[in-house]
């Protein structure tokens, strides 16, 4: 059998479709690559936005339409989060929700031996464990993502991932120990912590954040720690500290804002406002030199002003953010925030965003030429098609370089000479 993942969403996802292709491997499936015909796909979902659901929806029917006699499975968030929705989309022969993940391989059995369409979406509980899922490699990546924590009990007004994700729950340290030293045995450099909401890791076991990034600070062979996104008012003085002790850990970090208008914020139900965001800026600055600081900010949340979209842009040209991912405000069901008042039009938020776009890239292309003159050591990852290859430095500035494709995967000291577009080129030392 011959089986191919079509994943969508955040870092999360793609670790969760690296342990369900582990689990099939298992099992004896064998993994599709390019074109090749598959007698399964599986369609690990996203919901956090409408868009993530309507990609959804045309992947599973795209599929189905495209490969009839084929198995198409969908799982991830969406039908966690949506189930009669996804009871819907009868192209599905198999529907989980992503708390029955490790059930994948079990449920194509049962399909295989009974033939009739399978749902299997289980709602999270308040106190489900921790679902122990472990990987041993990360498929054609030079770095590895290691889940280590799931769920949010933030239930910020405009968010479904609570509903999708169910409440925190933390993977235990010794298991991230032994998951990391596998990934170290099997070539891995570099390894990138990540959960649905990371910096709230061991709240519910009695550990804390900065213990299971030492966990894999101290592994063998790993030479680089990176961070998935966090949550700002997580990041107290005494975190901060913790992760300052960290030898290996990477210094960039994705600091969600959404807004920069504490008008915004709260009707946001953020925990946070712009002067507390402001002094964790400057003290993670303070703690780790030549840091780079990426977030998230929205536009056009319901009841936002352009004066309220003005002070967020303000703030963001503040911080200084060496890149921001900006996306305009869309009403996911049963949120609080549907139930507000004022919401923006859609050619409103699609003017926000292309002013927000503009102001906060002449940032990036402001670091990215500073950069220049600057020795640095990237690990490279990709080669292109020009005869370059492609990595990172610690604090994730993208580099280029023509060097041997034989390179990938090595740290190499490069000058950097110029920047282009959203890349610095560069040349070994």
């Amino acid at each position: 059998m011959k089986v191919k993942f079509y994943t969508l969403g955040c870092k999360v996802n793609q670790y969760e479709s690296q342990a369900m292709t582990e689990q099939l491997l298992n099992k004896g499936y064998e993994l599709c690559t390019g074109e090749e015909k598959a007698d399964v796909i599986v369609v690990n979902s996203c919901t956090v936005t409408n868009e993530a659901d309507r990609k959804t929806r045309q992947a599973v029917r795209r599929f189905k339409k495209n490969n009839p006699d084929s198995v198409v499975v969908l799982t991830g968030c969406v039908p966690q989060a949506y189930p009669e929705k996804a009871r819907e989309l009868t192209e599905a022969d198999i529907v989980l929700g992503n708390k029955s993940n490790h059930l994948l391989s079990s449920a194509l059995d049962e399909f295989f031996t009974s033939g009739c369409r399978i749902f299997g979406v289980s709602e999270h509980k308040k106190g489900d464990p921790f679902c122990v899922q472990t990987i041993s490699r990360f498929e054609e990546r030079t770095r590895a993502s290691v889940k280590i924590q799931d769920g949010c009990n933030r239930f910020c007004s405009y968010c479904a991932i609570p509903y999708a994700r169910g409440r925190v729950r933390s993977k235990p340290l010794e298991v991230i120990k032994e998951e990391i030293r596998t990934l170290a045995e099997n070539g891995y450099k570099e390894v990138v912590l990540v959960g649905i909401n990371l910096s709230s890791y061991g709240s519910d076991i009695g550990v804390t954040f900065p213990e299971a990034v030492k966990a894999a600070d101290s592994t063998d062979g790993i030479l680089r720690v990176r961070l998935g996104s966090l949550e700002p008012d997580h990041l107290t003085d005494e975190v901060i500290a913790g992760l300052a002790e960290c030898k290996k850990l990477c210094p960039q970090f994705h600091i969600s804002l959404q807004s920069g208008c504490d008008s915004t914020l709260k009707r946001m139900n953020r925990h946070y406002d712009t002067e507390e965001y402001r002094r964790i800026a400057k003290k993670l600055r303070e703690s780790f030199p030549d840091c780079t600081l990426t977030t998230d900010i929205m536009v056009g949340f319901a009841g936002e002003t352009q004066e309220d979209f003005l002070s967020s842009v303000a703030f963001a040209e503040e911080i200084g953010f060496e890149k921001v991912h900006v996306f305009p405000y869309s009403i996911r069901k049963g949120t609080n925030a549907e139930k507000l008042t004022g919401h923006i039009d859609k050619a409103v938020k699609e003017e926000r965003s292309r002013i927000m776009i503009e102001r906060t890239e002449k940032i990036r292309r402001e670091f990215l030429k500073k950069q220049v003159g600057k020795t640095v050591e990237v690990l490279f990852e990709t080669a292109d098609s020009n005869g370059f290859i492609n990595g990172y430095t610690t604090n994730y500035t993208p580099v280029k370089a023509k060097l041997s494709e034989s390179l990938c995967g090595k740290l190499i000291k490069i000058k950097i000479t110029d920047a282009e577009g959203d890349f610095c080129i560069g040349e070994p030392i």
